[in-house]
């Protein structure tokens, strides 16, 4: 079992993990690894594992860090070159900008138009409405009228009628 635990353990050594984490190439295994049982209980067991450093250095393995290269300071013409296409970048942004404001006054205008337009067709409608009703009313009125008079123009011919035949009756009965 130590054996087995040893060998696992070389494969996936914490070193070799930093290592890969430092450098995009996997650097060889050359460190000698000592594995020693610690305790040994029914529900667990413990390991000592104990990294010794090579005794030569392998010619594979970099003998240093490599510092990551120092960057150069930019020219005067990248510098200027730089800041045009800022501007430039800048300039666009400030049109593109200005286009969609544009774009969105017009849109705005368009429907306040068209609002404007469907309150005056609105308003059209409700006063064609509002005047085909007083004419209808009007017409109502002058119909009603009317009938009154010629019911007024018929009692009076009935009255009339009546004291005729009345007169007509008080001279042959008197």
């Amino acid at each position: 079992l130590t054996s087995c635990y040893s060998e696992k353990l070389r494969e996936m050594s914490v070193l070799s993990l930093l290592c890969s984490c430092l450098y995009s190439q996997p650097l060889p295994n050359t460190f000698d690894m000592e594995v020693k049982s610690l305790n040994k209980r029914a529900s667990c067991q413990a390991f000592e594992v104990i990294l010794k450093s090579p005794t030569e250095p392998s010619p594979e393995r970099p003998q240093t860090l490599a510092l990551p290269p120092q960057k150069k300071e930019p020219s005067l013409g990248e510098l200027q070159r730089r800041l045009e296409a800022a501007e430039e970048r800048r300039k666009s942004q400030e049109k593109q900008v200005l286009k969609q404001l544009a774009e969105k006054r017009e849109r705005e205008k368009e429907v306040l138009n068209k609002a404007q337009e469907v309150n005056n067709n609105y308003s059209k409608m409700t006063e064609e409405k509002l005047h085909h009703k007083m004419e209808l009313n009007q017409e109502n009125r002058m119909a009603r009228l009317s009938a009154l008079k010629q019911r007024l123009r018929e009692k009076e011919l009935h009255a009339a009628e009546v004291r005729k035949n009345k007169e007509l009756h008080t001279d042959l009965s008197g």
